[in-house]
């Protein structure tokens, strides 16, 4: 335990002026609320289930936003690799009528129901990352773009988005919408959009005009979409994006003002540290009834030189220490806000260079080895984690897919994720009969040590009322399903703890320096119902 630790050093950044502003403790501190306020406390509903919990989840990859190499059937012979060539090639080759038939036949079908009962009950999935495009909103957000002439094509592009994710919810499976592919490209990647290889969405006020305009629409849409567990602002945005948070504090201020429940998803511009840095902030208490911000990290081996000197067995011991630029950042958001992140794609691919240096034989086994070392970690430092890619011409889809993945047990989902709804009832009972006992001990401890250790004036009232509030909430997660507010078998733990404990912090109207003890209160009740319905 911690009391009120100091900062002993300031953060420094090596990138650029546009860097995220570290807040410090003091400043933290100083702008928190001093003063107790009227709870607002209500019971988790089901989205609040939906989206804080742990998600483990897949991409729904080139549906739309189409890439050549998943989908190669959506492409004539020749065509370059981007949408873009994608519609064109299409719309030249048999006219743009049958062109918006073959693209809507592809957004409707691609998904079929069995695999969605695949992805509930055999993977274990409770969401999906699903990639759409500014042209995906319809010919509106085409004009003045290279899709300006295709843009009769996607006239039902957006309807087609709304159906899926329905179709998801029935299942329970909650949808991150992933703006992938923005005005000019967050990236030089085919899947922006174009095969240009620029980054042209930085520099354009005119592309982020548009982009803003675009997450602006979706934000409203989403209201009353059921199902929706967050907006991604930006896929893969280039190292050192120029101007990049700024830009994000734009746009999440508009968004606030359209629906401030809404969690939002960062790019950290494969540079983790300042993000984490930069969210801090973003979800401090002084930042009150904000949305909450999670970075989406994408973490794979397959493309550096550096990756292709290690071999299989050296690149799973290094995923099983990934994520340590949240250290020291996550855990305690009255110390430092709340840090939350979540792995936006991963995949069990390694480069020729590394599996060369192990047996052909043993290749299945390390396969198997280097995503359990993923999931596993992922499980244990993040709020999520979405497997590039469900769906592509290939199925099963070797070591970039999903489900041949999941079938060879490389990519496990979290153990309570396969309970029955009966085992979760009874966990819940167990956990039930023995709070108050487990309280008692709880409590009589956290009392013990600072009363006898730091003696002082302490407000031991708010640990209680911190402890009782956590295992409530984890007890209302894992039985979500169980109980039928949300479709499906299993059990869920609260997977995002940091934002949901910012979130209820503030509803709880509890403020001052000895604020800490709810929140102590609170992760400690957490960790209680879990020991005691052994999950």
């Amino acid at each position: 335990m911690g009391f009120l630790k100091k900062f002993k050093t300031e953060m420094k950044s090596a990138f650029g002026d546009d860097q995220p502003s570290y807040p410090s403790q003091q400043q933290q501190q100083s702008q928190m609320p001093m003063t107790d306020q009227p709870s607002s406390i209500q019971e988790p509903s089901p989205l609040d289930v939906l989206r804080y919990r742990y998600q483990h989840g897949t991409n729904f990859g080139s549906i739309f936003v189409l890439e050549k190499w998943l989908t190669p059937s959506m492409y004539q012979d020749k065509a370059d690799s981007a949408e873009l060539a994608a519609v064109t090639g299409n719309i030249k080759a048999m006219g743009l009528d049958a062109a918006k038939q073959k693209f809507e036949n592809h957004w409707e079908t691609y998904i079929s129901d069995s695999d969605l009962d695949w992805l509930a009950n055999q993977a274990h999935c409770n969401s999906v990352r699903l990639p759409i495009g500014y042209f995906t909103l319809g010919p509106a957000y085409c004009a003045n773009t290279p899709f300006e002439s295709s843009a009769k094509v996607y006239e039902n592009a957006w309807p087609a988005v709304k159906r899926l994710v329905a179709r998801l919810t029935a299942k329970g499976i909650g949808t991150l919408l992933d703006l992938h592919a923005l005005p000019g490209g967050a990236n030089g990647g085919d899947h922006s959009g174009t095969n240009s290889g620029k980054a042209e969405l930085w520099k354009s006020k005119k592309n982020l005009d548009l982009a803003t305009r675009c997450l602006l629409f979706i934000a409203h849409e989403a209201r009353s979409m059921d199902g929706v567990l967050g907006l991604q602002l930006v896929n893969e945005a280039e190292w050192d994006a120029s101007g990049m948070y700024g830009w994000y504090d734009s746009v999440i201020g508009q968004i606030s003002g359209i629906d401030n429940t809404l969690p939002l998803y960062i790019s950290d511009a494969w540079n983790l540290g300042p993000a984490v840095g930069y969210i801090n902030g973003k979800n401090s208490l002084h930042a009150g009834r904000a949305n909450p911000i999670v970075i989406d990290t994408h973490l794979y081996w397959a493309f550096s030189d550096d990756d292709k000197k290690k071999n299989p067995s050296q690149i799973a011991n290094e995923a099983r220490s990934k994520l340590s630029e949240l250290d020291g950042h996550d855990g305690s958001v009255v110390d430092h806000g709340a840090a939350q992140v979540v792995i936006g794609e991963y995949s069990c691919v390694l480069t020729e260079d590394s599996w060369a240096k192990a047996a052909a034989s043993e290749k299945e086994n390390l396969v198997r080895e280097f995503g359990q070392a993923q999931t596993q970690r992922y499980q244990q430092r993040a709020g999520g984690s979405f497997f590039w890619t469900y769906r592509m011409d290939w199925m099963d889809g070797g070591e970039w897919g999903f489900k041949q993945q999941t079938n060879n047990g490389a990519i496990t989902p979290p153990n309570n994720f396969t309970l029955s709804n009966d085992d979760v009832q009874s966990r819940i009972g167990n956990a039930q009969s023995q709070a108050d006992a487990k309280f008692q001990q709880t409590f009589g401890s956290h009392c013990n040590y600072w009363d006898s250790n730091h003696p002082g004036e302490y407000e031991h009232w708010r640990f209680e009322s911190g402890w009782k509030l956590g295992f409530n909430d984890a007890m209302t997660f894992f039985g979500a399903r169980a109980n039928g507010r949300i479709p499906g078998t299993g059990g869920d733990k609260i997977g995002m703890l940091d934002i949901w404990i910012k979130k209820r912090i503030v509803e709880s109207g509890q403020a001052g320096k000895l604020l800490w003890e709810f929140e102590q209160g609170f992760r400690q009740g957490v960790r209680d119902f879990y020991e005691l319905a052994g999950v």
